[in-house]
């Protein structure tokens, strides 16, 4: 028994006039002293099984675990916040991580309204093509068609705009135009038919099921005129959609203004 309670009974049992205040003061700071003595005890009581803990984990005898008393929790929480730098889920987060993600994350934004693969007219091979051969072909599809410099630039367009099998069909028409003998033209159309007619094909032509009717129909005999109808169709579709955002292009304005290399 500690003398603070010794002194707290004697007080109490020796106390019966009740008028000893001097006695009731001793009494009250020995309680005092008796209480901060006891809660650093305890304290110092719980850093002894953190330590106990601690020592434990780190030779191996048990596997990490949550520890039940308070300081050793915090000691553990500490040890965890260093390893989870990379996994921390707090928005206020000064992790050097979130700044080396975010410098990952820059990309240049691409200059609206250019494509990519027809950005520069310096970057196809067009031999010598004047500015005045150019400028004719702004004057009507007809004339941009006509020009075989013509038809290999708007080819290189139609391509930036992921649609080149509406001319490399149109193309294929014509060269079956120039077969002479039956079995040629008939080659040459089944080869047409499954590159552009075919819905298998990934180079599909938009073409309406009435123009479809008919090439089916043409195929049990095919000829040089098989796809005279599917022909025309694409050349319109080019001539409205494609050809006014050809001239209103960079690339097309490129080769208005400054004409490609000449020899």
């Amino acid at each position: 028994m500690s003398a603070a309670m010794k002194t707290y009974r004697k007080s109490s049992s020796g106390g019966s006039g009740g008028g000893n205040s001097d006695a009731q003061k001793q009494t009250q700071r020995a309680l005092l002293k008796y209480n901060a003595s006891s809660s650093s005890g305890g304290g110092g009581g719980g850093g002894g099984r953190n330590n106990r803990n601690g020592s434990r984990s780190h030779s191996g005898d048990a596997p990490d675990g949550p520890i039940g008393d308070e300081g050793g929790d915090g000691g553990g929480e500490a040890r965890r916040g260093n390893k989870t730098c990379c996994f921390c889920w707090c928005c206020c987060c000064s992790c050097s991580c979130l700044s080396v993600k975010s410098n990952r994350q820059e990309v240049t934004p691409r200059q609206s309204g250019v494509s990519q693969t027809a950005k520069d007219i310096s970057a196809f091979d067009f031999g010598s093509i004047s500015k005045e051969e150019a400028k004719q072909w702004g004057e009507s599809f007809d004339a941009l068609m006509q020009s075989a410099n013509g038809r290999k630039v708007f080819r290189e367009y139609l391509k930036s705009e992921y649609s080149e099998e509406n001319i490399l069909f149109w193309l294929a028409c014509e060269d079956l135009k120039l077969e002479s003998t039956p079995e040629g033209v008939e080659e040459k159309a089944r080869v047409i038919y499954e590159d552009y007619i075919s819905i298998l094909s990934p180079k599909e032509v938009s073409l309406d099921a009435r123009v479809r009717e008919i090439i089916n129909k043409n195929m049990v005999e095919p000829t040089a005129h098989t796809f005279d109808d599917a022909q025309v169709q694409i050349f319109t579709l080019m001539h409205r959609d494609s050809y006014p955002r050809f001239l209103n292009s960079h690339f097309y304005r490129q080769l208005v203004s400054d004409g490609a290399a000449t020899s």
